[in-house]
């Protein structure tokens, strides 16, 4: 199961994300968790301490990794080993396994075309190589996404909250998944307050389009000032539950999903 969750920044995408990853790993062996937003906010959703997440080096900073796999002369390898790095680089939460990926970097005085190699080779790697679940939290620009590695994509979820701007960036982000290939591509509405908001969500897709509806919680907004996010209520658990089923059911992932036993 190989999901990408996308949105306008503040509308929920992130704690989402974490919700799943939990629920994932409730049911699966191992679980990879993404972040592959800019504003790396995954770590703390999580739960993973403060003092850890500020060690963890966003893997397209791991300068001497990246040169030893890639080579340090003018000329670079453009598929470099990657495999060992899910395991060895990235941070063991119980059967989860965190990893940052960091900005994609543009160009400018120095070519990065070194590090974006090594990025979309791990990007390839977790997305068409891997058989564990995959959950990757990115931002609006999904640019960790090249044509080659969207296909390993079972679903694109994008999050949007009740506003016009939210809609307006999903439809973008619709767009561009699928410009690059991507076949599954669904909405889930957040920090739904009433029934008015949810039609105006419901009012701007397709029936089909849209996975569910999440209620407004105060207290992940109110843990919005701590250190490490506060675990969703019961009501918002069952209803990220419920979706996590439905992406199953689109996703097609069947007797392919490796549970815990």
């Amino acid at each position: 199961m190989k999901l990408a969750i996308s949105g306008k920044g503040g509308v929920g995408k992130t704690t989402i994300a974490a919700a799943l990853v939990k629920s994932f790993a409730r049911t699966h062996r191992l679980v990879y968790a993404i972040d592959g937003d800019p504003d790396a906010c995954l770590a703390a959703a999580l739960g993973i301490p403060e003092e850890a997440a500020l060690q963890i080096r966003p893997v397209v900073e791991m300068r001497e990794l990246i040169r030893a796999r890639s080579g340090s002369g003018a000329f670079y390898v453009l598929n470099p080993k990657v495999d060992d790095v899910l395991e060895d680089y990235s941070y063991h939460l119980g059967n989860i396994r965190f990893l940052r990926m960091g900005e994609v970097k543009k160009g400018g005085s120095e070519c990065y075309c070194r590090e974006n190699t090594f990025l979309h080779a791990l990007v390839s790697t977790l997305l068409l190589d891997q058989d564990e679940v995959v959950v990757m939290d990115m931002g609006a620009g999904i640019e960790h996404l090249s044509r080659g590695t969207a296909r390993g994509v079972d679903l694109m979820l994008v999050v949007v909250e009740p506003s016009r701007n939210s809609v307006n960036t999903a439809r973008h982000v619709k767009q561009m998944s699928a410009d690059l290939g991507i076949k599954k591509i669904r909405v889930v509405g957040n920090k739904i307050r009433s029934e008015r908001e949810k039609e105006f969500i419901a009012g701007n897709f397709q029936p089909n389009e849209v996975l569910g509806f999440l209620q407004f919680d105060d207290s992940i907004w109110e843990s919005a000032m701590e250190l490490v996010a506060a675990e969703a209520g019961r009501g918002l658990t069952a209803e990220v539950e419920q979706i996590k089923e439905k992406i199953l059911s689109e996703a097609g992932d069947g007797e392919r999903e490796r549970r815990v036993v």
